[in-house]
């Protein structure tokens, strides 16, 4: 079996996946904590981002939230916003989850609560506004390839009789052709042995999700690396990461439907799929400079309280710090017939590393 779809029946197989069988995955319950759920900052920083773009806009717009997870980020998100949308579409497929962020968000004031929306696919009619995907490129399944010599191979799962494991066989023409021309764009060769991962439908999924959005911005948040930084040499294992229980491990084959598998992004070739789709790659930056860039550490000096500014300050540092959250994720703007001023992305602008 392709390692790709193992990895999609693994997360999202109706009933036993992942992400649908109903079983806890988010907060210190389940098995990762993601920026929302920290607290209200990175809400607070979103929030001052689309608020410009509404200034651009007006106040007629739509936010379309891309695998809202346990909803912590629009129950913190729809309050922040100078302007809330006249919607708030939560693409979410999974019922489960559905449950689990309606719970979340049962706590809104009814004005904010009125304008959520749920949706199991892209809105069909189009829409002004924006996007948020917040760590959800990371979970789309992906190949494994490994150089042997002057060939390719690819990365299938095996049965031995007692477990799943890695089987090996010469890849087929489109990883194949994939492979190559990640080599070609590297500056070092990749030695014989050496094997990684790459999306293959990242470009397709991509202008799927971002085609409704006639106007407007497209926020992405994810742990990854521009392709020269995920194809080092030095990186010749892969990027692939399980996570059960805020563990992580490198066996994807170690509980499935239980264990969270993902794999880095390459914001390289989400660049090249987004300009395909006819957006404008607007800005890219840490999470640590869009944090920083958008102000809200600022907002520290004023709160009197101070077990609540000793509470924000743990919550800041798990947002921005290099051996936290701050280096490893990665936030990148794309724009469509909208120019919003960006001073998030402005303070460490790291464009040129596409």
């Amino acid at each position: 079996m392709p390692f790709e779809r193992y990895m999609h029946m693994a997360l999202y197989e109706p009933g036993l996946g992942y992400y649908v069988n109903g079983l806890q995955r988010f907060g210190a319950g389940g098995d990762f904590i993601t920026a929302p759920e920290q607290g209200g900052l990175f809400a607070q920083a979103l929030a001052g981002n689309l608020d410009r773009v509404v200034d651009e806009l007006g106040p007629d717009w739509t936010l379309l939230e891309l695998g809202p997870g346990s909803g912590a980020l629009a129950r913190a998100l729809l309050p922040a916003l100078g302007r809330p949308p006249t919607r708030y579409l939560l693409l979410e497929p999974s019922a489960a989850l559905r449950q689990v962020q309606q719970e979340t968000l049962r706590t809104l004031p009814e004005h904010l609560a009125r304008r959520v929306e749920w949706i199991d696919a892209p809105p069909a009619r189009s829409f002004e506004g924006a996007l948020i995907a917040n760590e959800v490129v990371d979970a789309l399944p992906v190949q494994r390839f490994r150089i042997a010599g002057d060939r390719t191979e690819a990365g299938c799962v095996a049965w031995n009789g007692q477990r799943f494991e890695w089987a090996w066989v010469e890849a087929g023409e489109a990883l194949a052709e994939a492979a190559e021309e990640i080599r070609a764009d590297l500056p070092e060769a990749l030695g014989s042995g050496y094997s990684s991962e790459v999306c293959p439908h990242l470009a397709e999924w991509l202008e799927a999700v971002t085609e409704p959005l006639a106007r407007g911005i497209a926020l992405l948040v994810d742990y990854g690396y521009p392709r020269r930084e995920y194809y080092h040499p030095e990186r010749g294992a892969g990027t692939l990461v399980c996570h059960y229980r805020h563990r992580a491990h490198f066996d994807p084959f170690v509980w499935p439907g239980l264990t969270d598998l993902s794999a880095f992004v390459d914001f390289t070739a989400l660049a090249d799929g987004a300009r395909r789709c006819g957006l404008e790659v607007a800005g890219f930056t840490s999470q640590a400079g869009f944090v920083l860039g958008s102000g809200v550490g600022e907002q520290l000096e004023h709160v009197d309280d101070e077990i609540e500014r000793l509470r924000l300050a743990g919550e800041f540092k798990r947002l921005v710090l290099p051996g936290e959250m701050g280096e490893r994720f990665k936030v990148m703007a794309l724009t469509r017939d909208c120019r919003p001023a960006l001073p998030e992305f402005r303070f460490s602008d790291q464009l040129g590393r596409l």
